[in-house]
């Protein structure tokens, strides 16, 4: 049972912070929200978002009356990027200024939300541009609002306070935290996320069960984290077949949604490790990668490190992926795992996406020296020596 692997005597932080809406049609709740920010004096907002999907999935045409409906001005900036940049972020918070933003709307998936967090933080702090906040030469404790509306069923940012932007030119992808970046609200509507392709689908989904994985297996898991990540792995197990069948099948875009949703809140409880310590080079080096198929490639020999350290606990979160599998070694549990992938589509390694043993030292010197990395590695629950991020990334070329 996953209880033994919880020290009782260790206090713990339990976090659940913004008001999520989920279901189809909850993109109507930005109605609401939107008379909120009005009364409030939140009337001025920089909406951050990519350069399509806003207008495609319909969300636009909600956002847009229901902000001019309250007198609510708005500068639009629809050049986020995968792994977006912090270029990017401080090119946004320019033309935010211009109107005097307040808050911050991101519409998206991980991408537009994370960069809207920045944007939240450096409206307060003027002086300062988004590498600031990538190099932690900014500490900051406060932001303006954040509203983050969802497109994709993947990343949980929506509900958490992590934030990811990247420096492309000095291949750094650094992750922050901070307490003021949780987003007041978050809508989660699948009705959102029908046009989602299969990889995309795949790529996310596959990015949340990493998510509640290593928030189950840190060194500060808490029961919440756990309890969690195993109802999240069932549910990516049960619906994601469904929504790679059929992605209009809004059963199954919901759960998948509702998953990532409580996946966010597992690893803001549980906090994360190696699979994403290690992923950051990889997208950081090659920006095209994506990021929760990088996080599916590395998952297998990560589980193979860590298995005999929570084996209870693995056992219990992937007991819908082991099947009736129970006594299982480490080499056989990385070994279902690899499987699983293989079944919804995930079955390249590192090598397919372009990088060879020449790029090892590399990756592991960047995994070891990127800021904030450092503190995901001192949550894996055996020691992240450069022996064994090395190996990782060998075991996945």
């Amino acid at each position: 049972m996953w209880e033994k692997d919880i020290n009782i005597n260790e206090i713990r932080e339990i976090r659940t912070k913004t008001t999520a809406y989920v279901g189809v049609g909850a993109i109507e709740k930005f109605n609401d929200i939107a008379k909120e920010m009005s009364d409030k004096g939140l009337d001025s907002v920089l909406i951050m978002t990519g350069r399509g999907a806003y207008k495609k999935t319909g969300a636009w045409d909600v956002v847009e009356k229901a902000l001019k409906d309250n007198n609510i001005k708005y500068v639009l900036y629809d050049r986020i990027t995968p792994n977006p940049e912090h270029k990017d972020v401080d090119e946004a918070v320019v033309m935010a200024k211009e109107i005097n933003a307040k808050a911050v709307i991101g519409i998206g998936g991980g991408s537009p939300i994370d960069a809207a967090k920045f944007a939240a933080i450096l409206l307060e702090y003027p002086d300062n541009k988004a590498a600031d906040l990538c190099k932690f030469t900014l500490i900051p404790n406060k932001a303006v609002p954040v509203v983050a509306i969802n497109l994709t069923h993947g990343t949980g940012t929506e509900v958490d306070r992590f934030a990811v932007v990247s420096i492309p030119e000095e291949e750094l992808k650094p992750a922050i935290a901070y307490d003021c970046i949780y987003p007041i609200y978050a809508i989660d509507d699948p009705g959102l996320m029908t046009s989602l392709s299969e990889f995309q689908t795949m790529s996310v989904s596959v990015d949340a069960v990493n998510h509640v994985f290593e928030a189950a297996t840190s060194i500060v898991a808490n029961p919440l984290s756990i309890l969690l990540a195993k109802e999240t792995v069932r549910l990516v197990h049960d619906y994601l077949p469904k929504a790679l069948k059929d992605g209009s099948d809004l059963e199954a875009r919901y759960y998948l949604a509702y998953a990532s949703m409580i996946a966010g809140t597992s690893f803001d409880n549980g906090l994360l490790h190696f699979t994403h310590a290690l992923e950051h080079p990889l997208s950081a080096v090659k920006t095209d990668l994506t990021h929760g198929f990088g996080l599916g490639i590395l998952l297998p020999a990560v589980v193979r490190q860590v298995f005999d350290a929570k084996k209870e606990t693995i056992l219990e979160v992937f007991a819908p992926i082991f099947g009736d599998k129970k006594d299982i070694n480490a080499e056989e549990a990385a070994n279902l795992v690899r499987e699983w992938l293989h079944s919804i589509g995930l079955t390249q390694t590192l090598k397919d996406e372009g990088f060879t043993e020449a790029d090892l030292d590399k990756l592991t010197d960047l995994t070891f020296t990127t800021p904030s990395l450092d503190g995901l590695l001192a949550c894996a629950p055996v020691e992240a020596s450069r022996e064994v991020v090395r190996k990782i990334y060998e075991e996945s070329l």
